[in-house]
């Protein structure tokens, strides 16, 4: 019978590529990591690890072992979970996954108000993009995700809008289409622009709207940091698609009629994963600010 210990200590190994680390990250002695390596390799007749001097790798046999470990890793956690469930009160740690954008100008009245109600549970979030926090509640290294949603749906992912965030069109203060009063999108079209990176979920939407009437917009440079966006826009770099948030008096708004594009932030969890209560109070949280508005 495989010990839980062991396979456990077998994942930390693995990740880490060090017996001395995985000790350290699991509060045991090396020896003891040892040990149970050698009775769990013991146990299934075959070796896990390469010793070759002071590294560590994986043979073939681990290799085909650690997901299968982590699948087990993931379903005793989900047992802990749904049994913790049956407890009253919200503790524990809660792992968020959020973009820099969202997290800086939608959440920072919900943290507080988290913590402010629930000082037992312990929120621990990473900051990146929207498609990357996506990845991490999609692969489970994250129980919530709070990002611009995906216009595209995942069977395994659920999605619940909170914020609306349309986006505007700006420009520089001398750009030549400050001039006209209505721009077309064919108009549009024909000036650069600075935009997202393709892979975004943002510039997924923007280009929807061009290819609609068979455009494709003029990129001049991508970059993913939104204030990024507004700076190159600002000395004329190009026009862009900003939420209303960064926009300020160094940058014109055009108006048109046809670019009414729009992104649905939100909140996002793996629908095969039992959500935790602290993720449970944290979504109840959110949608009471989303009845506010």
């Amino acid at each position: 019978m495989i010990d839980i210990a062991e396979l456990l200590t077998f994942i930390k190994v693995a990740e880490t590529a060090s017996f001395s680390q995985a000790a350290t990250q699991l509060f045991v002695t090396q020896p003891a990591i040892s040990k149970r390596i050698s009775a769990l390799e013991s146990n299934l007749g075959v070796r896990l690890f390469d010793r070759i001097g002071r590294q560590v790798q994986l043979t073939e046999a681990g290799m085909r072992l650690l997901p299968k470990a982590r699948k087990m890793a993931d379903d005793l956690q989900d047992i802990q979970r749904s049994m913790s469930l049956q407890m009253h009160d919200v503790s524990g740690e809660l792992k968020l996954s959020t973009s820099h954008h969202v997290g800086l100008h939608r959440l920072p009245k919900s943290l507080k108000c988290f913590q402010e109600n629930f000082p037992s549970a312990h929120l621990e979030i990473e900051f990146s993009q929207s498609e990357e926090a996506y990845q991490d509640v999609l692969k489970g290294r994250a129980e919530l995700g709070i990002i611009t949603l995906s216009n595209k749906e995942n069977p395994l992912i659920e999605s619940l809008a909170i914020w609306s965030d349309p986006l505007t069109c700006v420009v520089s203060q001398d750009h030549p289409l400050t001039m006209t009063y209505q721009v077309s999108l064919e108009e549009l079209a024909q000036h650069a622009c600075v935009l997202p990176n393709k892979n975004t979920f943002t510039r997924q939407i923007a280009e929807q709207v061009f290819g609609k009437q068979g455009l494709k917009p003029q990129v001049r440079m991508n970059t993913n940091n939104l204030e990024t966006l507004a700076m190159l826009v600002s000395i004329g770099w190009g026009w862009s698609l900003l939420p209303s948030t960064l926009v300020d008096e160094k940058l014109v708004v055009l108006n048109i009629a046809d670019l009414n594009v729009e992104r649905k932030l939100g909140v996002i969890y793996h629908k095969q994963r039992t959500l935790s209560r602290a993720a449970l109070a944290f979504i109840e949280l959110l949608k009471s600010e989303r009845t506010e508005r």
